[in-house]
């Protein structure tokens, strides 16, 4: 059967399906055109078998002009027998928008763009087909990818993989900037799980004390010594030589504190502390180390408040120095040690918060015999009831004072009277007065005490010491032949200083007197008839009680 005629398409006509691979012999196809705007697409057609006729699809009502012969699909009908004439030879494609139109139905229409066109691979058995000629390696690939498509050419595709989506593909270099994006994010992940992970982790063994006990910091070992002049240098070579006492009696008990004096056994303390044990009363005396051992009463002054205690039998005594309290001034540190309310070895520190403090103390028993006058040290340290008869020592741990009396709140000065705490007013006798006392109760048995030979008007309420007109046996308030008589000393005369101090009442110029030892030089000034007299005297003895 002859072909027919190629019909051009026209505008909106249409458009022929890409051209399937002839027969053995056939004539060569050219691509399909792409689709113009509006017009439906036919699927492309199946490769016919060799020999076989190939039928050719519907084609679609078209409104051609009258002049012109109906659209021939893209698809070129087969011949009605196996034997084709050979296919003449291909036509290149011409950059002509309008190609020419082939003489044979074998020969489908040219692409209408001006696009080159790859050269078509014609259908030969694989013989033949292996002669093909490739395209141009410089073709740049269709605009479109669909414009040139035949499904079944062996045509080179481009080196990109397929996409699904259409979406660009990544190059080499979006590929490591991704890679190590997603490595910067893991890793920040991974950082913050860790942190987070961590952080529980940590505050569940800190509330619970990790996996097993609990074990808290603590310093480790230090040397033990301490500075000779800190307090706790001044305690730990004092707290050997201090001691306690227990003393029972008929009527009352009590406890206090006492200190070495020799390596004989003698011990220094109040006479308020061991008062209670009478005559045939108890001491008990309690060392620093533990050991405890019965003492008995050398000697006692109610008029100094000092008493001697001895213990027999220990050894390995070591008695505290004694310092000077001539050279204590205000303001020095001192450290106390004794038994508050039976706390033996209490440490306490302080200052000299005043020197030569007048005070008396005792007085119960209502005659005036137990009456005490103190030419005192004072001091801030801590001092409560059972220190009493303990040291008051210095920055060498040297004793400077015997800790006596303290002010309270409620009672005034009182050796142990009263129960109060310490509100920071504590009196200690100076050592200088306890020392001598001291000595003459371990060699004598009794000390004596410095006096002018006057008898004081104690309910006098003027400034100063006035002599009373008479004498407690109702003589002569000066007594004949005694140092005021010898000085001078008229009764009435009103005594205002002593060696340049004032006195302000009777109780001051016993103090200052008892300060004193006997024999030593006073200088007194005194009122007489409104005019003030100066005299010297020599101070005498009395034994005390």
């Amino acid at each position: 059967m002859p072909p027919a005629a190629a019909q051009l398409p026209t505008a909106g006509g249409p458009v022929p399906a890409a051209a399937q691979p002839p027969t053995a012999g056939g004539p060569v196809p050219v691509p399909a055109q792409p689709p113009t705007a509006g017009a439906p697409v036919p699927a492309p057609a199946q490769p016919p078998t060799a020999g076989a006729s190939v039928p050719a699809p519907a084609v679609p009502a078209q409104e051609t002009p009258a002049a012109v012969a109906p659209a021939i699909p893209a698809q070129a009908a087969a011949p009605e027998t196996a034997h084709v004439a050979p296919p003449p030879p291909a036509i290149p494609s011409q950059p002509s928008p309008h190609p020419p139109i082939p003489a044979t139905l074998d020969q489908p229409a040219p692409t209408a763009t001006a696009t080159p066109t790859q050269t078509p691979i014609s259908a030969q058995t694989p013989a033949s087909a292996a002669t093909q000629t490739p395209a141009p390696a410089d073709t740049p690939p269709p605009a479109n990818p669909w414009q040139n498509y035949d499904p079944w050419a062996l045509v080179a595709l481009p080196a990109s993989p397929l996409q699904q989506n259409g979406a660009a593909v990544a190059g080499k270099e979006q590929r490591r900037r991704r890679a190590k994006k997603v490595l910067f994010v893991g890793a920040l992940v991974l950082a913050l799980v860790s942190g987070g992970v961590g952080g529980v982790v940590g505050a569940y063994l800190e509330r619970n004390g990790g996996m097993g006990g609990i074990e808290l910091p603590q310093a480790g070992a230090e040397p033990v010594g301490r500075a000779p002049d800190s307090v706790a240098g001044i305690a730990a070579r004092a707290l050997p030589s201090v001691v306690t006492l227990h003393v029972s009696g008929r009527e009352a008990q009590g406890t206090g504190t006492g200190f070495v004096l020799d390596d004989r056994g003698h011990i220094l303390t109040n006479n308020h502390v061991v008062e209670p044990a009478g005559d045939d009363g108890e001491i008990s005396v309690t060392f620093h180390s533990g050991d405890t051992a019965k003492a008995t009463v050398v000697g006692r002054d109610s008029g100094y408040d000092l008493a001697v205690v001895k213990v027999s039998g220990v050894s390995g005594l070591k008695p505290l120095p004694l310092g000077n309290s001539d050279n204590v001034q205000v303001g020095d540190p001192v450290v106390a040690i004794g038994a508050p309310f039976d706390l033996e070895g209490t440490v306490t520190s302080g200052i000299i918060s005043a020197k030569e403090r007048p005070i008396t103390a005792g007085g119960e028993s209502g005659d005036g015999s137990d009456v005490s006058y103190v030419d005192a040290l004072q001091t801030d340290a801590p001092i409560n009831p059972g220190n009493s008869g303990g040291p008051l020592l210095d920055a060498r741990a040297r004793v400077v004072g015997i800790n006596s009396a303290i002010r309270s709140a409620d009672t005034g000065s009182d050796l142990e009277g009263a129960q109060a705490g310490s509100i920071g007013l504590g009196f200690a006798i100076p050592v200088n007065q306890a020392k001598r006392v001291a000595e003459e109760l371990i060699n004598s048995g009794h000390a004596t005490h410095p006096v002018i030979g006057v008898t004081l008007d104690m309910d006098y309420a003027g400034d100063g010491a006035r002599v009373g007109t008479k004498g407690s046996d109702g003589g002569s308030a000066v007594t004949r032949g005694g140092p005021g008589d010898k000085a001078g000393i008229k009764p009435g005369d009103v005594i205002t200083e002593v060696d340049g101090q004032r006195v302000h009442s009777g109780e001051e110029l016993i103090v200052k007197t008892r300060a004193h030892r006997p024999g030593d030089r006073l200088k007194l000034t005194l009122k007489r008839g409104g005019k003030e007299v100066t005299i010297s005297l020599t101070l005498g003895s009395s034994s005390g009680g």
